[in-house]
């Protein structure tokens, strides 16, 4: 009796897990959040780390060091991003992140992740 609820627990079990990484992998090929360049950026960081510290340049006037790194963590290329601000992107900047935070990025405050996602289409 035991052995019979011990064998179908277990299979049970099996099941489940095997659901579970069927469900994982589909999750990750599909990859619906778009966040496997920020996982390749993660896993990617140690090496590029050596690579980027000995050539310093300033990929983009209009940001600082730290912003640039966030943004090429998530996968902009910062080469790319526009070297001025215009009135429409400023205007963009202030309705989707609000005036108050589009005003301490622009004096400098590392954007979040939550930021650059929302800011990604006023630079478009």
């Amino acid at each position: 009796m035991i052995k019979e609820i011990l064998k179908y627990f277990f299979v049970t079990l099996g099941v489940i897990f095997f659901f579970i990484i069927i469900a994982v992998s589909a999750f990750i090929i599909i990859d619906p959040f778009n966040l496997r360049p920020l996982f390749f950026a993660l896993f990617s960081s140690s090496t590029q780390n050596t690579s980027t510290s000995a050539q310093k340049s300033d990929k983009n006037p209009m940001i600082n060091e730290d912003q640039e790194k966030l943004l090429e963590s998530i996968g902009v290329d910062v080469e790319a991003l526009p070297s001025e601000i215009t009135p429409q992107m400023q205007e963009c900047f202030v309705k989707t992140l609000g005036e108050q935070r589009a005003n301490e990025i622009a004096n400098g405050d590392s954007p979040t992740l939550v930021d650059a996602l929302k800011a990604k289409e006023c630079l478009e």
